[in-house]
């Protein structure tokens, strides 16, 4: 079978890539293997298991519960809450392993499931890859070793997690949002009550839109990837600025008070300025990726911060953020990992964390985040092509290279598959916005050709 954990977790479309009965046998397949890697040594073993508002969660959530608590692991279903507080919870209530079915940002028709390991940490690599195989063993005829009686695992609701979470965030901001006016757009996802709760506690005057999931509206036309209702609102209502989730609110995005973006980039080189201030920029170093605009390395260069960068991905933003001991990176998406306060990207601890800063300082949004300028960058997806071949076609070998030619140092290409959806992503950045467009699309055409 092909491989199903991709660079988020698996995901597909929910009863037909991801089903009932995969759900299942991948949760019994890791409370196997982390049983074998020792975590759950001398106890009783305990997850906790969350979903977005997606109408596939309530049925994949039942299979996953039934598969953990068949494997003899006890449950807490937390109910709809965001991917960070379910990694947050993980961690808090010291449970072996964290479960989140979340599609992201993707359409409602998607699904996925994401593992957390004891402490609310991605799983590593080689961890997921023996998840895989075991499940992939059993599914073929290995018999499982099953519990009974006493052993079976026991379920419960926590309901204490959306408190607890809340409570987390208001406990880290490092002042109150008094006198800000803040539109938020939940993308009718898991944040829908948790983020507006949040800024108002904490002082903020707080607009929603987006925030009335029905199970079936998730990402529909609203939140980090449409950001036209948002930047709308904002206006219409004269807020300071608005902040935009998705799906399961580990991405924050922003709308300054003229309603122009601040996308992941900039919100990063806010809070990097906001840390080093406050001595908590370990390292003096900001991790990014290779999607970063070149605008945000030159922008935290200028002010004596050194930028790491990974590919493209948060759990390798998180990665080398751990194995060095930095405490803030990023991605351009909205992915932003603060590492004292969460071991994921946090959405709603992204725009809490900027609203501080803008209430903090007195200045607008739109001046803080003019301490970089985005150099023109185009990214076209293009869909249904083998995104396994990106890195072996010479056909598109040749076109990259001529591209590279013509952008010289004033610009870069960069061509690379999604890690969660079929596709490929072309990226080009240079000097000017039509040149980057026309090598953009030459390049989009290409792909379709070799790759289709």
């Amino acid at each position: 079978m092909g491989q199903l954990f991709g660079t988020d977790g698996v995901r597909g479309v929910a009863n037909a890539d991801l089903t009932a009965e995969l759900a299942l046998g991948l949760s019994v397949a890791a409370a196997h293997v982390l049983a074998e890697a020792g975590t759950f040594a001398g106890h009783r073993a305990t997850a906790v298991v969350g979903r977005d508002p997606r109408a596939s969660g309530e049925f994949l959530e039942a299979a996953v519960v039934a598969g953990l608590a068949s494997a003899g692991v006890d449950v807490l279903r937390v109910g709809v809450l965001p991917t960070p507080a379910v990694a947050y919870l993980t961690g808090a209530l010291g449970a072996d392993l964290g479960v989140m079915l979340s599609a992201s940002h993707n359409a409602m028709p998607d699904n996925g499931i994401k593992f957390f390991a004891r402490g609310g940490h991605k799983l590593a690599d080689e961890l997921e890859d023996r998840i895989e195989a075991v499940y992939d063993e059993h599914r073929t005829g290995a018999p499982w070793d099953r519990p009974t009686g006493s052993g079976v695992g026991r379920v419960s609701d926590y309901d204490e997690g959306f408190d607890k979470y809340v409570a987390h965030l208001i406990a880290v901001l490092p002042n109150r949002l008094d006198g800000l006016k803040i539109v938020l757009d939940e993308a009718h996802g898991a944040a829908a009550r948790v983020s507006p709760e949040a800024f108002t506690r904490a002082g903020a005057e707080v607009v929603t839109i987006g925030a009335a999931p029905d199970g079936l509206n998730i990402n529909d036309g609203c939140g980090s990837t449409h950001l036209g209702l948002l930047k709308q609102a904002v206006v219409e209502h004269g807020a300071d600025f608005g902040i935009a989730h998705d799906g399961d609110a580990d991405r924050c995005l922003a709308v300054d008070g003229s309603g122009a973006e601040i996308d992941g980039d900039q919100i990063l080189a806010v809070l990097a300025l906001a840390m080093r201030e406050a001595g908590q920029l370990r390292g003096n170093t900001v991790v990014g990726t290779v999607m970063s605009n070149l605008g945000f390395k030159l922008a935290m260069e200028g002010e004596g911060i050194q930028v790491v960068q990974t590919g493209v991905g948060d759990r390798y933003v998180l990665e080398s953020m751990k194995e060095h001991g930095y405490a803030l990176g990023g991605e351009q998406s909205g992915h932003v990992i603060i590492l004292d306060h969460a071991t994921t990207g946090d959405g709603t601890l992204t725009g809490l964390m900027l609203a501080a800063r803008v209430a903090a300082t007195g200045r607008s949004l739109a001046d803080l985040a003019g301490v970089m300028q985005r150099l023109p960058q185009v990214l076209i997806n293009v869909p249904d092509v083998d995104r396994s071949r990106v890195g072996t076609s010479a056909e598109l070998a040749a076109a990259v290279a001529d591209a590279e030619r013509e952008l010289g140092t004033t610009g870069r290409v960069l061509l690379r598959p999604s890690g969660t959806e079929p596709l490929v992503r072309v990226m080009v950045e240079a000097a000017d916005i039509e040149q980057a467009r026309a090598v953009a699309g030459r390049l989009a055409d290409v792909v379709k050709s070799a790759l289709g």
